[in-house]
């Protein structure tokens, strides 16, 4: 191999590249290198396909991009002999590059790193890339005899494993920068730079010799001139069909877990809530309750109970007309939500479902009888879509509702003072057995992707009444005067969680929580925050207060009082909702704020809208420019996410891209799965 005796009529060949082809060898190797990387950030995380699933196709990709380079790269090499390849060899080439891709990636995805781990995979990488180089040097068949220089062989070998090293380290120890796309394609021109340099360092200490009858008068170039078309056309299209399809498959299964339920495929309770949250001049909600499932699921067994649901789904889609949508918003209960249309039209419908659950219910071999009520609300005007499903709920927990498959039509007469009195005479039992609870959304530094804190949302997971949305139950807390009590206990909970991150080992962390209407200017909320801040020895800074621009507006001189004594006392007050207020810039130069939230209606069409995009980056500037602290609220994409970190400007970023709203529990293993390794980094 490295001294092999050559005959002496042979003479040493000089051979020649095509440059276009060797630049197109390298471009391979950093494209399959990108799209393997781009694949490999989905193993860290939580999504519908397993991680392995993941690691195969990015082992798949880089393995496939290497095997392209190396003979791509053979194909720019032409020497005056005859070539080609043996094609079983060839196929066996791949094998160690695909190998080597997956032993890599498995060791930079451990959670554990150290420096050793990096070697490995390093090593691992380099001894794969020159494995498959050198098994397709085996592949070559000509009339020519070659020798390595020992040296060269053994530098090649050496660049591809440190330069490997060098990329694996950078992706795997700068998770939150890969983020960054220029950051991903540098560290993909490293990977590539590792195949490439690998490859004609290796090709550079390889000697060809022939016999003079061998030789020809041209130089030629293999004449399997196919592999390399059939190589760059596959290769290129199954690197990109590759990014492409994991990226969209990985954003519509992420898509359809958010949104949609996944026993009958219709759009679930998050995407109700999402549309309620939209402004409408008219709008019709029908919600159906089907009672006695316990009954059903205990008789029959949880698996009929569910194809029964299933049926039950089917039956509403073949009723529902054009103009509406339906979801399935709990377990038992499903809901119509249509726009600007007749509410004899809507409700002759509700009729004709109700009339296919007076009859017996035929399914696997049984007869069931459904018990049911259809609850029907109707609001005109934006500014009362929460009253929509709140009525609806008043329908469906009134003391006279019967399940005898009918449709109620919502009175404010009758049905109005029973759902909001029991909505309050629960707040009490509530707050005392913890059916009310916290969840805490993060927030990111754009720029470093370090955690900036969180903010505590409060729910109610009530007994009879399911899971009541804030947006149901807080504007009839404010109504009834019950609303700064809660505030209170929020209070409370948050502070109460802050000694508890402490004494786990996450000091320091901070949390902001609302605080509703005029209560900013009550002296007894500044004895709250004091007495929590003694019983849990936290830190002022630790807490966050969030007014919003109108109730602030509403007090004026007296919330900028309360906000200076806030602030003397080292308490930090957001403005929350910004822009969507009716303030003046004046006002806001007045207020005494340490930070600017931005509402989510000014993020929803970035980037795509250019007008959206300048405003936000306007109000972006603004803030700072008053030396504020900025948040942007309700980010859920990754272009939001690119565009925002574009800005170059030091804000925060809140919404489902990085997180959802979590309990503490969820918020341990959101931690571990996501955020170990940039706490190391940063």
């Amino acid at each position: 191999m490295f001294s092999p005796s050559i005959p002496q009529t042979y003479s040493e060949l000089s051979g020649d590249y095509s440059w276009p082809i060797v630049v197109l060898s390298i471009s391979m190797a950093s494209l399959a290198s990108y799209t393997a990387l781009s694949m490999n950030e989905r193993v860290q995380k939580n999504g519908f396909f397993h991680q392995s699933v993941w690691l195969v196709l990015a082992s798949l990709a880089m393995g496939f991009g290497i095997w392209s380079m190396h003979f791509i790269g053979m194909n720019a090499f032409s020497l005056p002999v005859s070539m080609s390849y043996n094609h079983l060899w060839t196929f066996l080439s791949i094998l160690p590059a695909i190998v080597a891709s997956f032993l890599a990636f498995h060791l930079a995805n451990k959670q554990n790193q150290s420096l050793m781990t990096f070697a490995l995979a390093g090593v691992a990488m380099g001894i794969g890339i020159a494995a498959m180089h050198y098994m397709g040097m085996e592949a070559m068949e000509m009339d020519a005899i070659y020798t390595y220089h020992a040296g060269l062989f053994i530098l090649s070998v050496i660049i591809a494993i440190v330069v490997s090293f060098v990329a694996l380290y950078i992706f795997s120890s700068l998770k939150q920068l890969m983020k960054k796309r220029l950051m991903k394609i540098l560290t993909a021109l490293l990977m590539g730079l590792a195949v490439s340099s690998m490859h004609y360092t290796g090709m550079a200490a390889v000697s060809f010799f022939a016999s003079p009858t061998a030789i020809i008068s041209v130089h030629a170039a293999h004449s399997d001139m196919n592999m390399l078309i059939g190589s760059v056309t596959a290769g290129m299209f199954f690197l990109l069909i590759s990014l492409l399809f994991s990226s969209l498959m990985d954003r519509y299964i992420d898509y359809r877990i958010s949104y949609f339920d996944g026993l009958t495929r219709l759009p679930n309770r998050r995407q109700f809530e999402k549309t309620l949250m939209k402004k409408s001049d008219h709008r019709l909600l029908a919600i159906w309750h089907f009672h006695g499932f316990e009954k059903i699921n205990n008789g029959y067994g949880y698996t009929f109970g569910d194809m029964l649901i299933q049926q039950i789904a089917l039956e509403l889609q073949k009723a529902r007309a054009s103009f509406m949508v339906l979801y399935r918003i709990e377990g038992n209960r499903f809901a119509f939500l249509a726009e600007e249309v007749d509410q004899k039209i809507f409700l002759r419908i509700m009729e004709n479902i109700a009339e296919k659950w007076r009859g017996p219910f035929y399914l696997e071999d049984k007869w069931i009888y459904l018990t049911s009520v259809c609850a029907v609300s109707s609001i005109k005007g934006p500014d009362t879509q929460h009253q929509l499903y709140s009525n609806a709920l008043a329908v469906l927990e009134h003391p006279l509702a019967r399940y005898d498959n009918e449709v109620v039509v919502y009175d404010p007469n009758i049905h109005t003072f029973s759902f909001d009195q029991k909505v309050v005479q629960s707040l009490g039992r509530a707050m005392a057995e913890d059916e009310l609870f916290l969840v805490y959304q993060p927030k990111i530094l754009a720029a470093s992707g370090q955690l900036d804190g969180f903010e505590a949302l409060i729910r109610w997971k009530h007994p009879t009444l399911g899971m009541l949305s804030p947006g149901v139950f807080i504007p009839i807390l404010e109504q009834n005067h019950r609303i700064d009590e809660v505030t209170d206990w929020v209070i409370d909970r948050a502070a109460r969680q802050l000694q508890q991150w402490t004494q786990s080992g996450l000091p320091d962390q901070k949390v902001a929580v609302n605080i509703p209407g005029e209560y900013i200017t009550s002296s007894k909320l500044n004895n709250v925050l004091k007495k929590v801040i003694e019983r849990y020895s936290i830190h002022p800074e630790q807490l966050e207060l969030e007014v919003t621009e109108t109730s602030v507006v509403q007090s004026a001189e007296s919330a900028i009082q309360a906000i200076n004594l806030f602030r003397q006392q080292s308490f930090s007050v957001a403005l929350d909702d910004f822009g969507t207020g009716i303030s003046s810039l004046s006002f806001l130069r007045q207020i005494p704020i340490n930070t600017l939230k931005i509402d989510k209606s000014f993020v929803d069409q970035v980037p795509y809208s250019e007008k959206d995009s300048a405003i936000l980056l306007a109000i972006i500037t603004l803030g700072q420019s008053l030396n504020l602290h900025i948040v942007i609220e309700g980010v859920e994409t990754a272009e939001q996410v690119e565009f925002l970190i574009s800005t170059d400007h030091p804000i925060a970023i809140q919404g489902y891209y990085y997180g959802k709203p979590m309990t503490p529990a969820e918020m341990e293993e959101w931690r571990r799965g996501f955020f170990v390794q940039a706490e190391k980094t940063f």
